[in-house]
């Protein structure tokens, strides 16, 4: 994989020749998240959309994958907005710019994925939870099959793609040596991580 931050102009053409994935890590905000996560995540999505707009020297998104998404209708964006104001902004405008949506997730796997993870929150007993984590283990793999699948059907020769994922998620994707693979990983996400590791100590010592 590629970082940002180590593309340089002499590999442009090198580039511009293969498939490519630029990889943004999603990140959520709860309607009750404190002002100050909330600030961190808006300075995120900013340097996402200034990082993507550099790194587009090397082919112009095309493709447009993003988890939890169905199908490729106003709806779903509608959908997007009112839960993540800041992705669905950059969706539309990579949309404007030429580039397509396309539905990554399958409701029959998708939907009860959730459901068993839902219930791995609220299992007590050992026994239990290895029952329930196997079930959600199967789902699991078989969503992120899916989305490989999709990605890699989809995306043409020299085209670029924007992967938009939670990361542990992405990484367990294992594309196609063909595919040129870029990470978008502004400073903002450093300290998001930092905020997230700060507030689960915090959590644990009360």
């Amino acid at each position: 994989m590629v970082e940002f931050s180590q593309i340089q102009k002499p590999d442009v053409e090198y580039f511009s020749k293969k498939r490519k994935i630029y990889c943004v890590a999603n990140i959520f905000v709860p309607d009750d998240a404190p002002d100050d996560f909330k600030e961190l995540s808006n300075r995120y999505w900013d340097e996402v959309e200034k990082q993507l707009e550099r790194i587009e020297i090397a082919g112009k998104v095309k493709k447009i994958f993003c988890e939890f998404i169905y199908d490729d209708s106003e709806k779903e964006l509608e959908k997007i907005y009112r839960t993540h104001n800041k992705l669905s902004m950059l969706i539309k405008k990579k949309i404007e710019q030429g580039g397509k949506l396309l539905p990554i997730e399958d409701k029959e796997i998708f939907e009860p994925l959730t459901d068993w993870l839902n219930c791995l929150r609220v299992v007590f007993t050992r026994e239990v939870f290895n029952k329930v984590f196997e079930y959600y283990r199967e789902l699991s793999e078989k969503r992120l099959n899916k989305i490989l699948e999709i990605i890699d059907s989809n995306l043409e020769q020299e085209e670029a793609g924007l992967v938009i994922m939670q990361t542990e998620d992405r990484a367990r994707l294992q594309f196609p040596n063909d595919i040129e693979v870029f990470l978008i990983t502004p400073p903002s996400y450093d300290d998001i991580m930092r905020w997230i590791r700060d507030k689960n100590r915090e959590i644990r010592q009360r």
